[in-house]
C-alpha cells in the first residue's frame, strides 16, 4: 500500500465491510504457544530491547562492515536493474525502534508526530474533510475480498490513529514497549535519528545490512526466522511463524551481521527518494503483511514507495550510525 493520495481517496470511497477487524498485535507468547509448529519462540527480553547498559552514541548498535554487493533484485520491475554496489562501514540499530524508545523522545522533545497533526490542506486540496484529520492508515481485515485490485477492501484511514494508536483510537501500546513503533511518517523517524544523533540508513546501507553478508541475490522462498503472512492475503492468516500481527522486536534469529527483523515485521524507511520525487521515499523490509500471492516483498532486494506524509500500521524505521573514515 503507497501514497497517501492513493491511499486515502481508495479508502474514501468505501464503508469498512462488516466483520472485520483490526489487526495490529496479538500477544507473542500466548499465540507462539497456540499457532507455531516449531519450538517456541524466544523473543528478545525487554531490557534487551531497550538496549540495557551504559548509554553511548552507538547503544543498541551493530557494526556493519563495508562491502561490495549485488544490489536489487527480480521479483518486480523497481527492485532492477541489479547492479553492484559498494557500501562504507557504519552501524545500525539492532533492532527496529521500539514503543519504549519513540517515547523517550516524545517526552524529552514534546514532539508531535504527523498523524497527531490535521493532515496539510494545501499539499493535499482534493480530500474530504474528514480525510484530514489527523490520523493514520490502518490494515483491516476484511471477511472476503471482490479480486486484489482494490486497497481499500483490506486498508481504511482512521481519523486517531496514530504511534500511540496504531490500531485505531480504540487501541493502545500499554504493555507493548518491546514492539516496534509503527504510524510514524518519514518526518517523524528523521526527527527521532537526528535526536539520537543518527540519520536514517540510504536504501544501499540498509539493503546491504539486510542481506548479512551475502553478496549475491538470495532465493525468493518466503522466509522461515521472519514474520510475514502464512496462508491466502487478506483473509487468512495461519500464523505459523507465532504471529497474526506485529511481533515484538527480536523474536526471529538474527542475519549474519546480528541484526534482527531486517525482513518482515514492519516496512521500514530509509532516507532516499522514491524515483526521484522527494515527496515519496524508499521504504523496505515488507511486513507481516507480505505472503507468497501478494506482496512478494519479504526480501533483501524488495523495494517501495511510500508518500513522506503517510503514517500506516506496518511501517516503523531503524537509524544508522555513520562510521567516518570507513
Amino acid at each position: 500500500m503507497t501514497g497517501r493520495r492513493l491511499g486515502i481517496a481508495i479508502v474514501a470511497l468505501v464503508v469498512l465491510l462488516s466483520g472485520g477487524a483490526a489487526i495490529y498485535w496479538v500477544d507473542g507468547g500466548k499465540r507462539a504457544a497456540q499457532l507455531a509448529k516449531a519450538a517456541p519462540l524466544r523473543c528478545l527480553e525487554p531490557s534487551a530491547v531497550a538496549g540495557a547498559g551504559a548509554p553511548d552514541a552507538r547503544s543498541g548498535m551493530v557494526h556493519v562492515p563495508g562491502g561490495t554487493f549485488q544490489m536489487g533484485d527480480t521479483v518486480y520491475a523497481e527492485e532492477g536493474p541489479v547492479r553492484a554496489v559498494s557500501v562504507r562501514g557504519f552501524w545500525i540499530d539492532r533492532h527496529e525502534v521500539t514503543n519504549d524508545e519513540f517515547a523517550a523522545f516524545v517526552k524529552a522533545t514534546g514532539y508531535v508526530t504527523v498523524a497527531e497533526r490535521a493532515v496539510d490542506a494545501v499539499a493535499h486540496p482534493d480530500l474530504p474533510p474528514d480525510m484530514r484529520e489527523p490520523g493514520a492508515v490502518v490494515f483491516v481485515m476484511p471477511n472476503n475480498v471482490d479480486g486484489s485490485g482494490n486497497i481499500a477492501q483490506w486498508w481504511q484511514y482512521s481519523p486517531g490513529a496514530n504511534w500511540r494508536h496504531p490500531g485505531g483510537p480504540a487501541t493502545g501500546i500499554e504493555g507493548h514497549g518491546s514492539f516496534p513503533v509503527v504510524a510514524v511518517a518519514y518526518e517523524d523517524a528523521m526527527a527521532y535519528a537526528k535526536w539520537k544523533g543518527r540519520t536514517l540508513p540510504s536504501e544501499a546501507q540498509w539493503e546491504w545490512a539486510a542481506r548479512g553478508g551475502a553478496r549475491g541475490l538470495p532465493d525468493h522462498d518466503q522466509p522461515k526466522e521472519a514474520n510475514s503472512w502464512q496462508g491466502v492475503f487478506p483473509v487468512m492468516n495461519t500464523g505459523e511463524d507465532g504471529f497474526v500481527g506485529l511481533a515484538p522486536a527480536g523474536c526471529y534469529k538474527p542475519n549474519g551481521f546480528g541484526l534482527y527483523d531486517m525482513i518482515g515485521n514492519v516496512w521500514e524507511w530509509t532516507r532516499d527518494d522514491y524515483q526521484a520525487d522527494a515527496r515519496r521515499r524508499v521504504i523496505k523490509s515488507g511486513s507481516y503483511l507480505c505472503a507468497p500471492n501478494y506482496c512478494m516483498r519479504y526480501r533483501a532486494g524488495s523495494r517501495q514507495g511510500q508518500e513522506a506524509d503517510l503514517a500506516a500500521s506496518h511501517l516503523g524505521f531503524r537509524t544508522i550510525l555513520e562510521a567516518p573514515g570507513e
